[in-house]
Formats: C-alpha cells, sequence, structure tokens
C-alpha cells in the first residue's frame, strides 16, 4: 500500500498546566500540534505509512517540531524550510461546567504564506494512495485557501482518494470570505467528509435544527443531515460524523455515523467520564476512519475502530494521538476497564 498524504499547519501548543487558567502560575507547558499533523501521527502510529506536507521556520522551533513528527515515524521531507514563524495557539483546559479556550496567534506563520508553487506535487502523490485535509488550512489565510484547492485538484488528478475534514474554526475565518464560500468549493472535488453537527452548517451552509446543548443526541437528525449534504454533493461517497454528548467539561457521550449514500451506520457509544484532554480528539478520529476504510472489511467496523481511537485519545494530554494499533484492538474486544496491565 502507499503512502497517505495530509497538509496543513502544525503549531506550537502552549497549554496552562492541569486545569489551570492562563498565568495563574508562570507556567506554560509546551508542545506540537494541529489537525493534518496530528492524523499523520495517527496514521503513523497505527502502522501506515504517513507524510505530511506543510512549511516551519528554518530554526531551532522548526527543528523540534520536525523531529517530533520524525520521532512517530512520519516522513517530513516534504515540509518546506520557510517563513519566519511558526502559527502558536494557547490552550486552557475546562473542567466541569467551565469549557476549554483556545486563543490562537497564527497570522504571517510560513504555512499561511506559503503558494501552491511551492510544492512538487508530482513528487509527492508519486507513490500516495490518500490525501487528507482539514477547512483548518484554508481558514487561516487567502493563500493558505488557494493551496489547499489546488492541492485537492493535483490528488484527485493523480486519483488519490481525498478526504476532507470540515473542521469549523469561527476564530478563524477573518479574510474577508466566509467558511461555507471556500469550503463548498473543497467539498465538491472530495471522496469523503469528516465533521460533527456544526461543521456541515457553517462550512457547507446547510441548515438543521439540532439540538446539541442538552447533552442527548438523535441520531435519526444526523441521518438527515448527512443525506442533505450527499445530495448537495453527490460526488460524496461517504460522509462521517461524530455525535459529542458534551454532559461537562470532564463528561462526555462519543459516537459517530456513517453514511455511504445507501447505508446508514451508528457506531457504539462510549461515556468519557474523566476527560484528560479532548484536543486532537476528532483528528485521531479521522486517522481511525482512514485506516478503518483501508485496512477492515466493513464500514461499520471502520467506523467502531475510529471512536475507539478517538474515545483512547481523550485519556492522553496532547494534540497527538499516542495510541497504538494493539491498545485500539483491546479496547473494540474487551471494552476498556481501564486495569493495570501487568
Amino acid at each position: 500500500m502507499g503512502k497517505f498524504i495530509t497538509l496543513g499547519e502544525i503549531m506550537l501548543r502552549l497549554k496552562a498546566p492541569g486545569h489551570e487558567r492562563f498565568f495563574q502560575t508562570n507556567l506554560l507547558e509546551a508542545s506540537f500540534g494541529g489537525g493534518e499533523a496530528n492524523v499523520a501521527v495517527g496514521l503513523s502510529r497505527l502502522g501506515l505509512e504517513a507524510a505530511f506536507v506543510s512549511a516551519v521556520p528554518d530554526n531551532p522551533i522548526g527543528d523540534a517540531c520536525v523531529m517530533e513528527l520524525q520521532r512517530h515515524g512520519v516522513d517530513t521531507s516534504y515540509i518546506l524550510r520557510q517563513g519566519d514563524r511558526i502559527g502558536v495557539y494557547f490552550l486552557e483546559g475546562g473542567a466541569n461546567q467551565r469549557p476549554s479556550l483556545v486563543i490562537y496567534d497564527r497570522s504571517y506563520s510560513a504555512i499561511s504564506q506559503s503558494k501552491a508553487e511551492d510544492f512538487d506535487w508530482q513528487t509527492i502523490f508519486e507513490d500516495a494512495v490518500w490525501f487528507h485535509i482539514t477547512g483548518i488550512t484554508p481558514a487561516i489565510s487567502v493563500s493558505a485557501a488557494n493551496l489547499s484547492l489546488e492541492a485537492v485538484k493535483q490528488a484527485k488528478k493523480k486519483g488519490l482518494t481525498v478526504s476532507l475534514d470540515l473542521n469549523f474554526r469561527k476564530k478563524l475565518w477573518k479574510y474577508g470570505k466566509s467558511a461555507s464560500e471556500v469550503m463548498s468549493k473543497m467539498a465538491q472535488l472530495v471522496d469523503i467528509a469528516i465533521g460533527n453537527e456544526e461543521d456541515c452548517q457553517k462550512s457547507l451552509g446547510i441548515q438543521m435544527d439540532m439540538d446539541v446543548e442538552s447533552g442527548n443526541l438523535n441520531a435519526e437528525k444526523y441521518r438527515i443531515l448527512t443525506e442533505k449534504v450527499v445530495e448537495n454533493y453527490p460526488n460524496l461517497k461517504k460522509i462521517a460524523l461524530t455525535m459529542r454528548e458534551s454532559h461537562s467539561a470532564d463528561y462526555n457521550g462519543w459516537s459517530a455515523v456513517l453514511n455511504t449514500g445507501d447505508m446508514f451506520y451508528i457506531s457504539q457509544k462510549y461515556e468519557i467520564t474523566d476527560i484528560v484532554d479532548r484536543v486532537g480528539g476528532g483528528d485521531a478520529f479521522a486517522a481511525g476512519l482512514i485506516y478503518g476504510l483501508n485496512m477492515l472489511k466493513s464500514e461499520q467496523e471502520a467506523l467502531n475502530f475510529a471512536v475507539a481511537t478517538s474515545c483512547l485519545k481523550h485519556s492522553i494530554p496532547g494534540d497527538l494521538p499516542l495510541t497504538s494499533l494493539k491498545e485500539v484492538q483491546n479496547l473494540l474486544k474487551n471494552g476498556g476497564s481501564g486495569r493495570v496491565q501487568r
């Protein structure tokens, strides 16, 4: 099997320790992460050959960033070393009824200033079978939006399967175009869409009354919503939506649905009662789904595998889904009691 390619921005993540507020103490925990990089790490750790395409500055921070990806087996040979800065995001972890808080510092980052012609798409997609991108990268700048759309076009030209995580980030769409203006063009070209109910409505402009605040989600409404998406984007072969029942910052019900046009699948559900870090949970789901659709026998198995992969991510600090294939398989088989493994 060939390479699985992702493209996007990897950022320096600066988090207040534990559940502290920003600068409650004079510490911030530094690590790296970002949607598409998280997926690349997830795929690599599950045993697939993954490569990440991006741009980071040629300085010690950029070096550390690249080495972190390499540590998890990701091919970094397509990362350009250019630009003046790496994007940064600040995270304050929520608890109970206080939600987590994200503040972005991404203007003029290396990837936001990069152009489509900076990358050798012929070489990047030479031995690839899959290309994954999200709605985050097109949100950071006009240049990044053009880069994202061209990458999708080049991937389709080479015959790759293309997946798009619709990821809507309202704090990023600042350069004059709405998310639906840009994302609808990309969605018309891809094979598989991933997201949640908000992503469908804000990124694709498909409106539907969805009660997500009550903490009790109705799978039938997700069936109707995914059918609307497929009707509007007939090129889509599959769309998967996560279902997060947010009882509090620490306690979520976690499941997902998958619509293939002729079949509608509902995953098993996990009650995650002690969330360590939910950031990157959607990316872990995407990595698990891509793995499952390529390596497992059925769509139902793929969906259950994706939800289990993401469930485990909620137990791990940081953006990156530091799980193994065996751990996911054990959760699916044994239900995850959390007992010490000796």
